[in-house]
């Protein structure tokens, strides 16, 4: 397993599409926007959906003008879709299903064991630099508090 990005670094660039099959370029916000990654495990599971729920609920103090949402996990466009739909996601849900969890291997969050994303968070500046992460357990849900408080102090 690669090692976790660290604060400071530069963010790997990535090309994923979204549940409407949207491609997405991490560095097309280069410049314009601050972007929240946030890595899950797998669509339709409880700590999961709960996490994106409560991301959903908050979303008018995560994304704005200067800041853009992207959720990532190894699920596929098709079931992307289906969980946005039964969910009410708005934002975008990135599929890294192929090549298989390549996005989550370059960030440092790909659970071989598990063949899917481990629950990993990093918030990327308008220069592409990561400027806070959080990694947690797999049953252990992060909070918005700790996404408002990163992106207040950009």
């Amino acid at each position: 397993m690669t090692d976790v990005i660290e604060v400071g670094s530069e963010a790997p660039d990535f090309e994923l599409r979204d549940q409407r099959a949207q491609t997405h370029r991490l560095s097309s916000y280069r410049g314009e926007k601050n972007v929240v990654l946030v890595f899950y495990p797998f669509a339709f599971t409880g700590v999961c959906t709960g996490e994106m729920g409560a991301i959903r609920d908050d979303m008018a103090s995560l994304q704005s003008e200067e800041t853009q949402v992207l959720a990532i996990s190894c699920d596929t466009v098709a079931s992307l879709r289906v969980f946005a739909e039964r969910e009410g996601l708005d934002y975008p849900l990135l599929s890294d299903f192929w090549p298989h969890g390549e996005v989550a291997r370059a960030y440092g969050v790909f659970n071989e064991g598990l063949g899917a994303a481990d629950r990993g968070t990093f918030v990327i500046d308008k220069q592409g630099v990561v400027r806070w992460t959080v990694r947690t357990e797999i049953s252990e849900a992060r909070t918005i508090e700790d996404y408002q408080k990163a992106l207040a102090e950009l």
